[in-house]
């Protein structure tokens, strides 16, 4: 997780990210011309949240979001004034009661969700009662994490309000102001702490010792939040590299066990430490998934306590089944295919403390591959009906059984 020379040299010099540069999406024409709309009407806007902190970190970003001191209604008015080639932006009150719409320019799928500056006058845990404000500090205190209140304007000039710059060079996750009092405002705010201290914090350093006290006390408010987000949360978290330590933080601090009961993390250790093993060359892809993933923890009932789609389900149910079969890698492979054949294997060896085996991946991938040589015609009419469905399920077992090595003709001399 490198960061950008700019913010490293900017923050060697103060400690503090004064400059984000010139990243792509910045210098975008059609969010230029957005942005400079707003400043030419007399309003402050700005890039915020995580497309500023995944610059910053080189990673990708996917998506940006836009912060202003413009009311809904002048938002509107503004986007609407804009016009591309001759054709109109489209202004999409995606969420207006919150103060968000969305700038769709013309001839394009993406938009910019653009939000008014906020502060919160009540919460029950999970919504928020909220207020228009003209302050960019009022509305970067209300935000979660330090890390994701970061503010830019149209010429790269970074505002940095909560102290974000310095937990972003230490990679570390931190609430902002008091962790109690912002956890309390949205109880979700517990997983997204163990999400983003998983996928942008440091594991050298550990977890964040206030916020992880907080989320401990206040874990039982996960009963507030719907099961759809929590489902939402939990998968983003389960597909990082390695989330087992995190997944680990929550057990022991009692968040686990609110959301998933009888859930552990010990079999999810075991697994990743076996997808590590996985050679993947020549293969294109890694054995992560988030099923087989979601399998390991042990926990019941994870399809209507995490609202998981009825595949997801399906296949969970497959690999928690094949692991604790005795069924072979060849037939696996052959039952499932192969990638599914894998995360069965994979699963059983960490169920059972079995060390990884070369020679049973290349079994899975060789029964993926097969075809049974046997069609009911070649049968015809000597056999038929149920007799002949049975006689090709009896061969077709005699042949998995040989590691598919009897051909055609010896299955046909058999029958």
């Amino acid at each position: 997780m490198d960061l950008t020379e700019l913010a490293q040299s900017t923050w060697t010099q103060d400690g503090l990210l004064r400059h984000l540069g010139s990243p792509h999406w910045l210098v975008e024409a059609s969010l230029q011309d957005l942005m400079r709309a707003f400043e030419n009407a007399g309003f402050q806007i700005y890039a915020v949240g995580g497309c500023v902190r995944d610059t910053i970190l080189n990673r990708h970003v996917s998506d940006v979001d836009l912060s202003t001191s413009a009311r809904p209604d002048e938002t509107v008015q503004i986007i609407e004034s804009l016009t591309l080639s001759g054709k109109s932006w489209k202004a999409l009150p995606t969420g207006i009661e919150h103060g968000t719409i969305t700038a769709m320019p013309p001839n394009s799928p993406f938009g910019y969700e653009i939000t008014t500056f906020r502060a919160d006058v009540e919460t029950d845990g999970r919504h928020a009662k909220i207020a228009f404000s003209d302050s960019i500090e009022e509305d970067a205190e209300r935000r979660d994490f330090t890390i994701n209140a970061f503010y830019v304007d149209r010429e790269g000039q970074v505002n940095d309000i909560v102290g974000g710059s310095r937990d972003l060079a230490a990679r570390r996750i931190r609430f902002i102001g008091d962790p109690m009092q912002r956890i309390e405002e949205d109880y979700l705010r517990i997983l997204r702490f163990f999400r983003f201290t998983s996928t942008h914090g440091d594991r050298a350093h550990g977890v964040d010792a206030d916020g992880l006290a907080a989320c401990a006390m206040l874990s039982d408010g996960l009963a507030r939040v719907s099961k759809e987000r929590i489902g939402v949360e939990i998968c983003k978290l389960i597909m990082d590299f390695d989330p087992a330590p995190i997944i680990g933080s929550m057990e022991h601090t009692g968040v686990l066990m609110q959301i998933l009961p009888g859930a552990t993390s010990t079999t999810l250790a075991r697994l990743i430490d076996l997808e590590e093993q996985y050679p993947i060359e020549g293969r294109m892809l890694p054995p992560q998934d988030l099923a087989t993933r979601l399998a390991a923890l042990g926990a019941e009932n994870v399809q209507d306590r995490l609202r998981l789609s009825n595949e997801v389900a399906r296949k969970i149910e497959r690999v928690r089944r094949e692991a604790g079969s005795t069924v072979p890698a060849h037939e696996l492979g052959y039952r499932h295919g192969a990638w599914p054949g894998i995360h069965c294997l994979l699963l059983r060896w960490a169920s059972l403390l079995q060390p990884f085996d070369q020679s049973q991946i290349d079994a899975v991938w060789r029964g993926g591959s097969a075809t049974f040589p046997i069609a009911a015609s070649d049968l015809m009419p000597d056999i038929s009906g149920k007799a002949l469905g049975d006689k090709i399920k009896e061969l077709e077992t005699i042949w998995i059984a040989s590691d598919f090595t009897l051909t055609k003709d010896a299955l046909l001399g058999l029958s």
